[in-house]
């Protein structure tokens, strides 16, 4: 179990990054941060309807099971398993 526990927190780690990728390629709606860093300036040329719907899926899972791994690892410490 404990080989189970450091390949979750592993995940963990792997899956923050990838979310944190996938969060900034999102398009700024303006308004916030991105247009500070120069997204306002773009027009909507960046992504298409259907990039975008799969980006939004893609991040919404990868979420799902961030949330999910680090809900069982705060189990695994709670009830000192592994």
């Amino acid at each position: 179990m404990h080989v189970l526990k450091i390949a979750l927190q592993i995940a963990v780690v792997v899956l923050s990054i990838l979310l944190t990728m996938l969060i900034l390629m999102h398009k700024g709606k303006g308004g916030g941060l991105s247009d500070m860093f120069g997204g306002g300036m773009a027009v909507n040329a960046a992504t298409s309807g259907v990039a975008e719907k799969n980006l939004n899926r893609i991040t919404v899972i990868v979420a799902l099971i961030w949330v999910a791994i680090c809900i069982g690892l705060d189990l695994m410490i709670k009830y000192q398993i592994g």
